[in-house]
Order: C-alpha cells, then sequence, then structure tokens
C-alpha cells in the first residue's frame, strides 16, 4: 500500500533527530574518555606499583623471618650434642618456641603490609577513608569486648613466649595445675600432671609461674641419729659419702656442686637431725636427694649408726585385766551379827494377843 506524502515528511525529521542526538552523545563519550584517560591510566599504574611493592616487600620480610628461625633451630640443635648442651639447651623447646615467635612476627608484618597497601589504594580512588576508619574503630572495640578473654589468651602467650618464662620440658606450677609442659601454644598450655593426666591452661588464667626447670634446684636431705653418736664420726662418714657420689657417673654431671654438711638442725631428747644440701641441676634434684639417701643409709649401717625417726609406735595392747577389779569391796552388812546388819534387819511385828 502506498505511504502518503505527508506521513513520509514527518517521519524523516524525527529519525535524522534521533541519529543526531547518538551522534551528540558518542562523541562526548569519547570526548571524555580523551580527556580522562591519562588520569585512569595513571590511577592503574598507581594500584598495581602499590600492589607489587606490597607483595615484595611481604615476600620478603616472610622469607627473612623464616631464615631466622631455622637458623635458630639449626644452632640449638649443633648445641644439643654436647655434654654442656644438653643440659642448658633443650631443641625441642627452642624449636617451638622459635617456630611460634616467627608464626606471630608473621602474621604481624602481612597484616600491617597488606593493610597499609589496601588503605593506600583505597585513598588512589579518592575514598574518604574517615567514615572507614571510625566504623572499623567501632567494629575492633565491639570485637574486644565480646572476645576480651581470647584476645587475654593471646596476648598472655605472646608475651610468655618472648620472655620465655618457661619451654618444653620445664617443670612448671602454674597455680591452677602443675607439672611439664608438654605444648606452648598462644592461647593453651599443655602440662602433663604427676599421675600422668594433662592439664588444658588457658594463658590468660596464669597470674603467677613458678618454674622448676631454670637455674639450678636444691637437694637436701636429713640425716637422724642417736643423740649420743659421735658428731666427728658422723661426719666423716657423711663426708666420704658426698664424695663418692660426686665421682660417680651420672651424678658428677648431675651435681653442680659440692655435697655440704650444713650442721645440726635441731637436738632433741631421743634424737638429732644433721641436714645434709647440695646444688643440682634443675629438674634432678629429687633423683639426687634419693640416690644420696640410700648411699647414705648403707654407709651408716656399714659404719655401726643407727638411722632412727619416722612415726611413733602405737601400742594397741590391752592392759592386762585385774581379777580383783570386779571384786566388790567388804561390807559390814556381810557379817548378820553387826550393829549395822541388826539396824537395817526388818522389825518383826508384834504378837496381838485376842
Amino acid at each position: 500500500m502506498p505511504v502518503p506524502t505527508e506521513v513520509s515528511a514527518v517521519s524523516e525529521p524525527k529519525t535524522a533527530a534521533t541519529l543526531d542526538q547518538a551522534q551528540e552523545t558518542a562523541n562526548n563519550a569519547a570526548g571524555w574518555v580523551e580527556q580522562n584517560w591519562s588520569t585512569w591510566l595513571s590511577v592503574g599504574l598507581r594500584i598495581v606499583l602499590i600492589l607489587v611493592i606490597a607483595t615484595i616487600l611481604r615476600t620478603v620480610i616472610r622469607r627473612s623471618l623464616t631464615r631466622l628461625i631455622d637458623r635458630m633451630n639449626r644452632s640449638a640443635t649443633a648445641v644439643e650434642g654436647t655434654a654442656l648442651g644438653g643440659l642448658l639447651v633443650n631443641a625441642e623447646r627452642r624449636r617451638q618456641r622459635s617456630e611460634a615467635i616467627g608464626s606471630v612476627l608473621r602474621s604481624v608484618a602481612s597484616f600491617v603490609i597488606m593493610g597499609t597497601a589496601a588503605l593506600m589504594i583505597l585513598s588512589t580512588l579518592q575514598i574518604n577513608l574517615a567514615p572507614l576508619l571510625a566504623s572499623a574503630g567501632v567494629a575492633g572495640v565491639a570485637i574486644g569486648f565480646g572476645a576480651r578473654n581470647l584476645v587475654t589468651d593471646f596476648l598472655s602467650g605472646v608475651f610468655m613466649i618472648m620472655e620465655d618464662q618457661y619451654g618444653v620440658g620445664d617443670s612448671i606450677d602454674a597455680g591452677v595445675a602443675s607439672g611439664e609442659v608438654i605444648e606452648v601454644g598462644l592461647r593453651v598450655t599443655k602440662l602433663r600432671g604427676d599421675n600422668g593426666e594433662i592439664w588444658y591452661v588457658r594463658n590468660g588464667e596464669i597470674k603467677r609461674i613458678g618454674n622448676l626447670s631454670q637455674g639450678w634446684a636444691t637437694a637436701a636431705v636429713d640425716v637422724q641419729v642417736k643423740p649420743t653418736e659421735d658428731l666427728e664420726h658422723l661426719r666423716e662418714v657423711i663426708a666420704q659419702v658426698a664424695e663418692d657420689l660426686a665421682k660417680s657417673e651420672p651424678w658428677n654431671e648431675r651435681l653442680w656442686g659440692p655435697v655440704e654438711i650444713l650442721g645440726l638442725d635441731s637436738v632433741l631428747l631421743d634424737s638429732m637431725i644433721i641436714r645434709v644440701s647440695a646444688k643440682t641441676m634443675p629438674g634432678k634434684a629429687l633423683s639426687v636427694e634419693r640416690e644420696l639417701r640410700w648411699r647414705l643409709k648403707r654407709a651408716l649401717d656399714e659404719a655401726g649408726i643407727r638411722v632412727i625417726g619416722g612415726p611413733v609406735a602405737v601400742d594397741t595392747e590391752e592392759p592386762p585385766v585385774d581379777s580383783a577389779a570386779a571384786t566388790a569391796a567388804p561390807s559390814a552388812l556381810a557379817n548378820p551379827t553387826s550393829p549395822q546388819s541388826l539396824a537395817a534387819s526388818p522389825i518383826p511385828p508384834a504378837n496381838i494377843s485376842k
């Protein structure tokens, strides 16, 4: 059907106007891109440069920390084979302590570097960081209040490890539990008790620590004998035992000083106590005390000196029964002719005659 001439005349101006608008929009977009492409390129290159520098810095720092930890572990392993190193260095303790410190330092380094890079990227994109930092601060305070026990445990564990308050193999008294340390963590410390039980102690609950494995220990033995024994002879016997103990294996390594006779600790009516003491390596005081008691008892028996002491024996035998205890005392009433018996006798009734 042929189109009217008037309609086609109206459609041509509308189509031309639409094409002109599209061309104008394209020209404006092209002009805007042409004007801002340098800014986009600059921002993109800056973001890429920040990411590259942050990644390289993070990798270098983490590798440096790892090499430092490995060097510490190798030095501990090298010293462990020596006689003195076996006493002073625990390879497992050094390894766990160094690994824990290295893990903390690597995590802190990654957090600081990547967090700073993220803030720099947001600043490059011209994003206002003030509301973000304020929100992060509020969220941090809320998380801190909600997980304060976890934060306390973590910080306490970090300071305990860095200050080397205790380590694997140490015997400690942590207040809430005591025993040998078998694992040190940033949140929980594992202890092996005397009966074999394992205690899981949160680091934030440890208020005081008594480390029985650092420095040196003291072995003390009391020798209790009769007060009539010759003190000079006793001193000679004990001194000979101490000299023999210091020369024998492995006690010569466990003793860190001579066995000293401190003198009379107390003098009683039936006994006297002589105190003997020695400085030992940490954790070996109990074994030295037992060996010293063994040798002292044997030497004193050979010298004819009797060791006394211990609980007093309780006499459980019943006293003999007195046969006369059940016999009543003699009574005046037993004799019917006595005045008491006559007075106690009933009065017979009088005869009434009818």
